[in-house]
């Protein structure tokens, strides 16, 4: 299966498909001696419902492009649209995910209350909201802990209520800022196994964002490949159609794996770090 050129790959979607479409961005941070471009000429197709990860090395601009996704940040030259319109700002059908679930929760405030935090913003009535959080309670695997502090809860569970409390706000697009990255190899593997669940039981689109080769074969169905700033990019798309739960050494998998590699090593980059439990 060789390696696409994005554009090229992704224009006979079909436009009602597109959910996100950026077209030459470019985004400049500082100005003069100072000044650093951290995306340029960097384009992207987000489709309704697929699993999109993008996968780079640290400092490639992965985190910039996905701040200009959610609207906390503006391009400086170029276009983006959500579902056919301008993005501009942010919206509550376009959630982030972090890495760090201690500082994107209330640790003064239980499960339960964590996850219905933004329909009590919203103005949402207490047996509606009620009904919302034992859904998402259930979608993630919580029921039984809604009563608990994020601090009585492992690093893997705290993810989880940071993905039910994204759920509970009802977007079409989840933004995933390398969210597993600070867990062991392990709960990693099983995090990981939890969101492709729950990514089938809610049909979301999800962008990931991930510098772990083995991670965004795993989980995506199609892997965006960035180089490493200045004026990073995406270089190449790889579509990835193994069925899931994949295993990194099957032959399909294996393969765009050693593609992968070759793409990073063409760049002159290391690319890969180690392997995912």
């Amino acid at each position: 299966m060789p390696p696409a050129d994005y554009s090229a790959s992704t224009a006979a979607a079909d436009s009602s498909d597109i959910v996100i479409e950026l077209e030459e961005i470019g985004k400049t941070f500082g100005t003069g001696r100072s000044t650093y471009v951290a995306l340029a000429h960097c384009s992207l197709r987000v489709i309704r419902g697929e699993f999109l990860c993008l996968l780079g090395p640290s400092g490639c601009g992965k985190s910039t492009l996905l701040n200009l996704l959610a609207g906390f940040e503006a391009p400086t030259s170029g276009t983006i649209s959500f579902d056919g319109m301008p993005l501009v700002g942010h919206s509550s059908r376009r959630v982030m995910c972090f890495q760090d679930s201690m500082q994107a929760l209330l640790p003064w405030a239980t499960v339960a209350t964590n996850i219905g935090f933004v329909l009590k913003l919203r103005g949402v009535p207490r047996s509606e909201r009620d009904a919302r959080i034992a859904e998402c309670l259930d979608i993630v695997g919580l029921a039984a802990y809604a009563e608990r502090y994020p601090t009585e809860l492992s690093g893997g569970m705290r993810q989880r209520v940071q993905i039910g409390r994204s759920l509970a706000a009802d977007p079409d697009v989840l933004l995933m800022d390398e969210p597993f990255g600070a867990l062991d190899a392990m709960t990693r593997a099983q995090m990981q196994l939890e969101l492709l669940r729950v990514w089938k039981k809610t049909k979301k689109t999800i962008v990931f964002i991930t510098h772990d080769i083995d991670e965004a074969l795993l989980l995506g169905d199609r892997i965006c490949v960035m180089n490493r700033g200045p004026g990073s990019h995406i270089v190449r798309e790889f579509s990835v159609k193994s069925e899931r739960p994949r295993r990194l050494q099957d032959p399909g998998v294996a393969e765009i794996a050693d593609q992968i590699r070759a793409t990073f090593a063409s760049l002159g980059e290391a690319g890969a770090t180690a392997p995912v439990a």
